[in-house]
């Protein structure tokens, strides 16, 4: 696919932007100030759920202006990062956030790829989106389904929000088809979607574990993540979960402000 920005790092005439750092400093990124999906803790919690010490080649599906292959590949030192954006403007903020000298400590170890992952194989595969060429794949895909949510009338906010009359199918089959047998999925998504998320994995997939993402202890989950194994035959597991807040307040609790600004993990362990 060739992007009218493909050799430039100029923004385009009218595209305000801001610099927003992430993990306490580690990573910096460019997002548009508005008519944009702006980035924020679902990324930096997806690249968490990554297990310390993970190695090989990581591909962020949808990765938007980079937030969470950068949170990535800033704690996990022996990983390189493919970010697929079709959006050739997340992909132009990607490209110049790796040029700034703030992003220098993982920068080469990340590269860019302006493909359509929802595409027919053959397109894909055109494209580099190549069979078995991933140890691990995570992603974010947009949250509601074709004509459940009301979008966004930015055309960019949108997509990012809505999957298209498909629905997670797509997602599901590229995944599949770019992981090495035995190569690990991190997906997050909204709680309510978790039967979605069963319904094209399960069969591709196994050892799954459901880890859900509640704001405070006694409440239920508005996030979780799916860990898997492509082509295992392990059963799921739903784990304890991950607790964002402490008591009724707005306080973040020790082990997430780890998370948000030190770059730790979740202290998810791979499946033996």
């Amino acid at each position: 696919m060739t992007s009218p920005f493909l050799h430039a790092l100029d923004l385009p005439e009218g595209i305000a932007t801001t610099r927003d750092a992430f993990l306490g400093g580690l990573v910096t990124v460019e997002q548009p100030a508005k008519g944009f999906h702006r980035a924020g803790l679902d990324a930096v919690y997806l690249a968490a759920a990554l297990p310390d010490g993970t190695k090989g080649h990581v591909v962020d599906l949808g990765a938007g202006v980079g937030t969470a292959g950068f949170c990535a590949a800033a704690r996990l030192a022996d990983i390189r990062v493919t970010l697929v954006e079709i959006d050739p403007l997340a992909a132009l903020l990607a490209r110049r956030a790796l040029t700034d000298p703030l992003n220098s400590a993982f920068a080469s170890r990340i590269s860019m790829l302006e493909a359509d992952i929802t595409a027919k194989g053959s397109l894909r595969h055109a494209a580099g989106l190549t069979p078995c060429m991933a140890d691990h794949v995570i992603m974010n895909p947009p949250y509601y389904q074709h004509g459940q949510f009301r979008a966004s009338p930015s055309g960019e906010r949108a997509s990012a929000h809505v999957l298209d009359e498909r629905g997670l199918e797509p997602w599901a089959k590229t995944a599949t088809d770019i992981l090495r047998e035995g190569g690990t999925l991190t997906v997050i998504f909204r709680a309510d979607g978790l039967q979605e998320l069963l319904d094209v994995f399960q069969g591709r997939f196994g050892a799954i574990d459901i880890i859900p993402l509640r704001p405070r202890a006694d409440a239920a989950a508005t996030r979780i993540l799916l860990r898997a194994i492509r082509a295992s035959k392990a059963p799921l597991r739903l784990m304890p979960g991950f607790v964002l807040h402490e008591g009724e307040g707005s306080d973040f609790r020790p082990e997430a402000r780890a998370v948000m600004r030190d770059g730790k993990g979740l202290g998810v362990q791979p499946r033996p």
